[in-house]
C-alpha cells in the first residue's frame, strides 16, 4: 500500500509545501491533492490526483461534469462535485479579470494616473511575467516631499514572491519636474544589479507627475 500524504515527509505533504514556499511552486497534482484531502483504494491523494489529470488532462478537467468525474474509481459525488465547483468558480472569477499589458512607459502613466498631484513621493513596483502582463502592482513605499526610499530586498522579495520575470518601478514627482535625480539614477543603478543577479530584469523605472513622465528604458539609461 502506497503511503499516505500524512507519512510522506513534511516537505512532500502538498499543504505545508504551500504554506511554506507559496502556491506557485506546488504541481497540478499537488495542488488537486489538497482539494480532495485524501485518497482512495490504496492511493494517496497525491496520486489520486495524478489519475484524474490524466484521464481528463489540464484543459479538459476544467469542463469535467460530474458523472465523466464519478467514473474513476474511489471518487463518489461528493468530491465530483467540489472538483466541479472549484473550477467553476474559478472560471467565474477569471472572466471579470482584467490583465493589464505593459509594453510603453505611457501605459504606467495611464495606471498612475491617482498619483500625479500627490504631495509626497509615492514608489511603486509592478510585478510582470514574461508576456509584460501584470501580475501585481504594490505600492512599496511613500516618502516626503521630494524623496522616497525603497530598497531592493523589499522589491525583488516581492518579485521572488510572486513569480515575476520582470518588473517595472515608477514613481511620482510632486513638483511636477519628470527630471530624474542624482538619487534617481543611483537608485535605478542599484535595481539593475540586483535584477541582473537574480535574473529578474528591470525593464523600465518610469517617473510621472502632473506635467508628464520620464521612461529611464525610452531615454536609454536602461
Amino acid at each position: 500500500m502506497k503511503p499516505k500524504i500524512k507519512d510522506l515527509p513534511k516537505i512532500d505533504r502538498p499543504r505545508e509545501k504551500l504554506v511554506k514556499y507559496g502556491v506557485s511552486k506546488l504541481s497540478n497534482s499537488e495542488l488537486l491533492a489538497i482539494l480532495l484531502r485524501t485518497g482512495k483504494n490504496g492511493k494517496n491523494a497525491i496520486e489520486l490526483a495524478t489519475e484524474i489529470l490524466k484521464k481528463f488532462n489540464s484543459k479538459n478537467i476544467a469542463d469535467a461534469k460530474i458523472e465523466d468525474i464519478t467514473k474513476i474509481k474511489g471518487l463518489g459525488t461528493a468530491k465530483a462535485c467540489e472538483i466541479v465547483a472549484c473550477f467553476e468558480l474559478g472560471k467565474r472569477l477569471l472572466k471579470k479579470k482584467k490583465t493589464n499589458l505593459y509594453i510603453s512607459p505611457s501605459n504606467v502613466y495611464v495606471e498612475l494616473k491617482n498619483i500625479r498631484n500627490h504631495k509626497k513621493e509615492h514608489f511603486y513596483v509592478f510585478y510582470l511575467n514574461s508576456r509584460n502582463q501584470e501580475i501585481k502592482k504594490d505600492l512599496v513605499s511613500v516618502g516626503s516631499l521630494n524623496a522616497t526610499t525603497a530598497h531592493p530586498r523589499e522589491v525583488f522579495e516581492g518579485a521572488i514572491k510572486h513569480s515575476a520575470s520582470q518588473i517595472i518601478i515608477a514613481h511620482n514627482h510632486p513638483s511636477g519636474d519628470f527630471t530624474p535625480s542624482n538619487e534617481d539614477i543611483l537608485l535605478t543603478k542599484r535595481f539593475v544589479k540586483a535584477g541582473e543577479i537574480l535574473g529578474i530584469e528591470l525593464i523600465d523605472h518610469v517617473i510621472v507627475s502632473n506635467k508628464g513622465y520620464y521612461s529611464f528604458s525610452k531615454n536609454g539609461l536602461i
